[in-house]
């Protein structure tokens, strides 16, 4: 049974403090457990030292699947189910187009969607994993997990406050 973490939770206001203040915690040797932001905070990933994400690897394949089994059906129902002969064209022809399109674009975002909730653990009966609520509102709060640095809770806390948090708060989670 896993035992409860003890964070400090510094809260920010501005996207633009976030930036530098993550920018100065990290160089003093501070590890950033999360930051928790209620909009995209353009350039956050990078600061965080983030690599790119792999869905777009996801997205190709699921795009791959919709795309061959498009063509699949079409053939197969052309000329096996109900052979036709459409406008003295063959079966194989452009009217392929957009079946095809549309069930490649209809997999490659239903997939993308559903592997994005796999990894980020996100299912209808969850728990919520923000620390602090006001990070879904107008905070941003950056998580810091006291047992993963050297520093002392009073070092990162004037850390914190030095770096342009409006309060900084300590809490366990489980």
């Amino acid at each position: 049974m896993a035992s409860d973490k003890n964070f400090v939770l510094g809260i920010f206001d501005d996207e633009d403090v976030l930036l530098k203040a993550v920018t100065k915690i990290r160089k003093s040797g501070v590890k950033i457990d999360e930051v928790y932001s209620p909009f995209p905070v353009h350039g956050l990933d990078e600061v965080l030292g983030y690599k790119r994400s792999k869905i777009s690897v996801a997205a190709f394949l699921f795009g791959l699947t919709g795309f061959s089994l498009a063509l699949l059906m079409q053939f197969y129902m052309l000329k096996f189910d109900w052979p036709m002969i459409i406008g003295g064209k063959n079966f194989a022809s452009v009217t392929f187009v957009p079946v095809t399109f549309e069930l490649t674009v209809l997999l490659g975002a239903f997939g993308m969607v559903g592997t994005f909730f796999v990894i980020q653990d996100l299912k209808p009966w969850g728990k919520s994993k923000s620390p602090d609520l006001r990070s879904t509102d107008d905070k941003h709060v950056m998580a810091i997990e006291l047992s993963e640095n050297t520093l002392s809770t009073s070092e990162i806390e004037s850390v914190l406050k030095d770096s342009g948090a409006s309060e900084v708060n300590l809490k366990q989670i489980d």
